[in-house]
């Protein structure tokens, strides 16, 4: 009879650590290992060898200008498909600018973008979206006919885009992912404008977009080289969000807690988690000093998004004439690109793409309480989903970037995290899979009263 007892607690304290998800997927770090350099590096020097691809540059030649290298993008993303029985649908995206003497774009132009998606299996209106830009510029950025390479900026992202829908199209995923070669960055951020303008229009739900935009230089203009270091800006909180919401965080919190900067958050985890090797740098920032990218056009919309890149910039190297002067070499040529690290930051955006992916869709209408208690008790709503395994809680000090601390509460949609007092720290909920993965955490919205609470 005690034999028969040890066994029925064993299987109940079995099947109870069964239920609780892996803290990894394995599976990430094969796709880490899949990335490869050497093709990353091939298709930076076919970018390159169409001499220019400013947005105003030829569009008939078959050998040079930002028409023949679209129209080459969007053939190596049909062979991709090919490879992987049709599983990504590629097109292109085209929008009409009308021409203005004031701006970057003196007469009407089409802009193409090039789009290939890979539709999740359960959640196809659910994207993720990794983007590199396809044009490129010398000193004037008006200059459509000489030589701009634009081999960092940004055949780097193109490439690592490309590199990425390469290895991922080798798996299949719950939501959809997205990999876009975006026009009109130069001349002022037209491609994300008009994709993020078609996502709003037809409803697509944007978990997150990833800005590639210079991925490929380790030697900076202030003389440090560093290939293990790459930064993540974000926006704090959205610019779309109404003055109810803005007035709730002087009393709650939430100034750098956005959809964006959790967006951010979860990239630095997983590359932390990963790739421990890669050291990322969250930039409170939207972007650069004073600067922008093609991950705005999307924050204006009210999507989640940020940007991707470098740590050291040499500016001498962007935007630039080729040319030699007093010593120094000005130009965005191969040579000063580095191909490994353009790899391993591919790398990142795939571990993201696939996690994010492959995770349950967030917790919705997470909300919080616990004013002058003792505890904090936080509520939700759950998604019907099979591979949901359950919900984990993070919380951390208000002075702290990163999420310090996490409790996995199981397949519940309300709990009360006993002794933690609300007044100290910052909340937020993730939904987990049973493969490990994780949403990005969700930071509460809302506040109610602990009598609500069942507990």
């Amino acid at each position: 009879m005690k034999y028969i007892y040890s066994l029925i607690a064993l299987f109940i304290i079995g099947k109870s650590f069964a239920q609780v998800p892996p803290a990894t997927d394995p599976r990430h770090y094969d796709i880490v290992s899949a990335i490869s350099a050497d093709r990353i590096q091939k298709d930076i020097e076919k970018l390159v060898s169409f001499g220019t691809r400013h947005t105003l540059s030829d569009t008939v030649s078959k050998k040079r200008g930002i028409g023949a290298a679209r129209r080459w993008i969007k053939s190596e993303f049909d062979n991709i498909s090919k490879d992987c029985k049709s599983c990504l649908e590629v097109s292109f995206m085209r929008d009409l600018v009308k021409g203005d003497p004031k701006t970057r774009i003196k007469n009407d132009v089409e802009i193409v973008n090039v789009v290939a998606i890979q539709r999740g299996t359960k959640y196809p209106n659910r994207y993720v979206i990794m983007s590199g830009d396809i044009d490129s510029r010398v000193t004037d950025v008006m200059d459509a006919k000489s030589d701009a390479p634009g081999a960092n900026d940004n055949a780097s992202g193109m490439a690592g885009v490309m590199e990425a829908a390469r290895v991922l199209s080798k798996y299949k995923f719950e939501s959809s992912i997205i990999y876009v070669g975006l026009s009109g960055e130069e001349q002022g951020l037209f491609g994300g404008k008009a994709m993020a303008e078609y996502a709003k229009n037809n409803n697509w739900e944007v978990i997150g977009i990833l800005n590639n935009d210079m991925i490929g230089n380790i030697e900076g203009v202030n003389q440090v080289i560093d290939n293990r270091s790459f930064r993540i800006f974000s926006e704090p909180t959205p610019v779309t969000e109404d003055d109810r919401t803005r007035m709730m965080r002087r009393y709650y919190g939430g100034e750098v807690d956005g959809v964006s900067r959790q967006l951010a958050r979860y990239i630095a985890k997983m590359t932390n988690t990963y790739m421990p090797e890669m050291k990322p740098m969250m930039i409170y920032r939207l972007d650069r000093f004073g600067r922008g990218g093609h991950h705005k056009p999307f924050n204006d919309a009210g999507f989640p998004g940020v940007r991707i890149m470098e740590t050291n910039e040499n500016y001498t190297w962007q935007h630039q004439d080729i040319r030699t002067e007093d010593g120094v070499a000005y130009g965005d040529v191969l040579e000063h690109v580095n191909f490994p690290y353009a790899a391993k930051l591919t790398a990142v955006n795939a571990i993201t793409l696939a996690g994010l992916a492959w995770a349950p869709p967030s917790p919705t209408k997470v909300e919080i309480a616990g004013a002058v208690q003792p505890s904090t008790s936080l509520r939700w709503e759950k998604v019907e989903d099979d591979n949901l395994a359950g919900y984990k809680i993070y919380w951390r000090e208000t002075t702290e970037a990163q999420w310090q601390y996490s409790k996995f509460v199981g397949n519940v949609s309300e709990y009360l995290l006993e002794h933690v007092v609300i007044d100290n720290y910052f909340f937020g909920v993730a939904a987990v899979g049973k493969n490990g993965d994780e949403s990005v955490v969700v930071f509460p919205g809302g506040v109610y009263s602990r009598e609500e609470h069942k507990h």
